[in-house]
């Protein structure tokens, strides 16, 4: 009888517990920790070498102190929340009770120092598929809510997809989105000489404080934002990129698709979404290894989605009920 094509297996990173997907004919394998749901590692065969892809967390420390928030599933909310405080069905929230001055802050959501339960793995001939769960979101200062999430990796021929899905378990509506937050890299060095292409009409303006501006300041036409400007493909250079995209037009299949290309040798990729915003960042601010490796976020709403009005029915979730967000990595060599 002939090897499958795909295996699953759970393995470990020092004191970590891991994930393992291999596609062995088409020389892919992805790690993912059960710590957060972070994707670790993507290597690919690119020309008969082995490349990841990914520039997740390095070892097991890493995984624990999460520096960088490499590969972050974000939820109940992605990104800033101004000021930890935000208002939702008339009661006003405070997500850093007793906590003053430059201390306040919340960002990135509850789960990136939960550890998963394993709630399914397998793989056959067309995909290896792991599937983890928490219920770790629960009533806290300033969310008065209890979600269940999980989240699917699958890795077949396309690539890899990642589904979320987030159910309201408690007995009133709550605020939830969804976000991702991983580094890709498709060359050795710095990011400079490499390509980027964002699919979007309109950049999110925001202070120094990386809050969107209020109202309709927030949004900007990227025709008039031309050093932010990645509608066509083109070389990021010195730009310092910590910038969400919105107004994204999709491909004629429905995906939604952003592209980082290494001039020199060819090789891409790209990361699909189905709706929502893109957020982009240079890694200027990461502790290792600074501006090499790219952060092209797809996100369910924008960050501070919990204080825009625009946003409120996109991030409400009713008792019982429960949303998707799909998005994924396909490799354009």
């Amino acid at each position: 009888m002939a090897a499958m094509r795909y295996t699953a297996r759970p393995g470990r990173l020092g004191d970590q517990d891991i994930v393992v997907l291999t596609d062995v004919d088409g020389g892919r394998c992805i790690r993912v920790a059960r710590r957060g749901a972070a994707l670790l590692s993507f290597e690919a065969d690119v020309d008969g070498v082995s490349r990841d892809l990914a520039g997740g967390y390095a070892d097991a420390a890493e995984i624990a102190a999460r520096p960088g928030s490499r590969f972050a599933v974000m939820v109940p909310f992605a990104g800033r929340v101004a000021d930890a405080r935000y208002t939702f069905d008339g009661q006003m929230q405070d997500l850093a009770p007793g906590v003053t001055g430059v201390d306040r802050g919340s960002r990135h959501g509850f789960v990136r120092d939960a550890d998963f339960e394993l709630a399914d793995l397998e793989a056959d001939d067309d995909s290896a598929r792991v599937t983890l769960r928490t219920d770790a979101i629960r009533p806290r200062p300033g969310y008065p809510h209890a979600i269940d999430l999980s989240v699917t990796f699958v890795l077949d021929y396309a690539g890899l997809s990642l589904e979320a899905c987030m159910r309201n378990v408690g007995d009133r509506a709550a605020p939830c989105f969804f976000g991702w937050h991983p580094y890709f890299r498709v060359a050795d060095g710095e990011v400079d000489g490499w390509e980027l292409q964002i699919p979007a009409q309109t950049l999110i303006r925001t202070g120094a404080d990386l809050i969107a501006l209020a109202g309709a300041e927030a949004y900007v036409a990227l025709d008039d934002a031309p050093a932010l400007d990645f509608r066509e493909p083109r070389r990021i250079g010195d730009s310092i990129i910590d910038q969400g995209y919105t107004d994204l037009e999709a491909d004629p299949d429905g995906r939604i698709r952003t592209r980082l290309r290494d001039p020199a040798s060819g090789f891409g990729i790209a990361v699909w979404q189905e709706h929502g915003v893109m957020h982009a960042f240079t890694g200027d601010t990461v502790s290792r290894d600074p501006r090499r490796a790219v952060a092209l976020e797809p996100m369910e709403c924008m960050a501070d989605a919990f204080n825009r009005p625009e946003c409120a029915a996109a991030v409400r979730l009713e008792p019982g009920a429960e949303r998707r967000f799909r998005c994924g990595l396909e490799i354009d060599s």
